[in-house]
């Protein structure tokens, strides 16, 4: 058992962490290392999250309206 029930260890560890890479990077880390679960757990079930598909559904009605105003207003 690793002994992390008790919170005092829990806080131990945070402080070593924030000593060892300092306030700026653990935000970054935290980034980095929920994206790349995200990406492994992709990548193990082989299905897109619903997040990626509503926003590349998003992106590519925003070009549309964009293009169409662009080419109408140029006639």
């Amino acid at each position: 058992m690793l002994g992390l029930d008790n919170p005092i260890h829990i806080a131990f560890l945070f402080v070593l962490l924030l000593l060892v890479f300092g306030a700026k990077r653990l935000p970054e880390l935290g980034h980095s290392l929920g994206s790349g679960l995200r990406g492994f757990k992709e990548s193990i079930s082989g299905e897109t999250p619903a997040r990626q598909l509503d926003a590349t559904t998003v992106a590519s009605q925003a070009d549309v309206p964009a293009t169409t105003g662009a080419s109408s207003s140029a006639s």
